[in-house]
C-alpha cells in the first residue's frame, strides 16, 4: 500500500480564510445546475436552472436570509482544498496521479453564504488497503473564523495502486 498508514489521526489545522463570494456562489450554481458560467445564464441570474437563492439577495432575504446561500455540495470547494494539504504532503505517500474521488458526505450545520469567511480543520480518519488500492477518509471541520460550525465535508479517495507491467 502506498499511502502512510501512520497518517491516521493527523490534523491539519486551517491555513487560511476562504472568502465566499456572490460570483464563486453564482459560478457553482450555474455549473452544477448545469447552465454553464454565470455569465452564460445571461440576463438576471436566477432561473429555473440556477434557483434565485443562490443568486439574487432579495430572493434569499425573501426566503429569511441576509444573503444568497451557496448549494449545499458547494462544501467540497472547501473540502477539496483542504484535502489537497494531505495530498501534497511528500511524507503521505499518495501519487496524485492515482487519485480518485470515491465517496463525499456533508453534513450542514447551517447553510454557507456569501460573504462568509470560512476555514477549514483537515482531519486524516482511515487509511486502509482494499484490493492493492489504498482507501483514504478524510475529515474537513469548515467553521466561521470566528470558529462557528458550519458543516463537516468526509470524503473517501481511492488511492489506485500502480499497474503492473506486462
Amino acid at each position: 500500500m502506498a499511502v502512510d498508514q501512520s497518517f491516521v489521526g493527523r490534523t491539519y489545522p486551517p491555513d487560511g480564510v476562504y472568502e465566499v463570494s456572490a460570483e464563486k456562489v453564482r459560478d457553482f450554481a450555474a455549473a452544477v445546475a448545469g447552465a454553464g458560467s454565470a455569465a452564460a445564464v445571461g440576463g438576471p441570474l436566477a432561473t429555473a436552472e440556477v434557483p434565485a437563492v443562490h443568486v439574487d439577495a432579495a430572493a434569499a432575504r425573501a426566503l429569511g436570509h441576509g444573503t444568497p446561500l451557496a448549494p449545499p455540495t458547494f462544501a467540497v470547494v472547501l473540502a477539496q482544498r483542504s484535502d489537497a494539504r494531505f495530498l501534497a504532503d511528500p511524507a503521505a505517500g499518495v501519487d496524485f496521479t492515482r487519485v480518485v474521488h470515491g465517496e463525499q458526505s456533508f453534513t450542514h450545520h447551517r447553510p454557507i453564504a456569501v460573504g462568509d469567511r470560512l476555514v477549514t480543520t483537515l482531519h486524516v480518519d482511515g487509511v486502509r488497503g482494499a484490493g492493492g488500492h489504498s482507501m483514504v477518509t478524510t475529515r474537513n471541520e469548515i467553521a466561521t473564523e470566528d470558529g462557528e460550525p458550519v458543516c463537516t465535508a468526509v470524503s473517501l479517495l481511492v488511492v489506485r495502486a500502480p499497474q503492473e507491467s506486462a
